[in-house]
């Protein structure tokens, strides 16, 4: 069973920044590619960026390039996200999730079997 569990969420204004953190409870975390969702009210749940096994391959949403950066280090069973120049439309619950053991990186909600809980993060204009 994989636990994961976000922190770093919080309330920033508008061009600030914030890193969330995805602490997994697994063994050999580096099996598992990656990924942050997030879901504004009213809106469905959607991908924010992924990242393969080992780190050395990552996918963004559009409206998030150049201003999002994934990173993980297996060492600490933990994935990063680093969220810079922060709108307000960047407002939502952000979620961590898994794959199933050796899949590779992807793209679909459906694609990701194990979810954390989600951290709030609200962007001031």
């Amino acid at each position: 069973q994989v636990q994961l569990v976000e922190s770093g969420g919080g309330l920033v204004q508008a061009g600030g920044s914030l890193r969330l953190s995805c602490a997994g409870s697994v063994h050999s975390f580096s099996r598992y590619a990656m990924g942050w969702f997030r879901q504004a009210p009213g809106k469905e749940r959607e991908l924010v960026a992924a990242i393969n096994r080992s780190g050395s391959g990552t996918d963004y949403a559009d409206s998030v390039k150049g201003r999002f950066t994934i990173s993980r280090d297996n060492a600490k069973n933990t994935v990063y996200l680093q969220m810079n120049s922060l709108k307000p439309e960047d407002t939502a619950v952000y979620y961590c999730a898994a794959r199933s053991p050796s899949r590779s990186i992807a793209q679909a909600m459906s694609d990701y079997e194990y979810w954390g809980q989600g951290t709030q993060v609200t962007v001031s204009s």
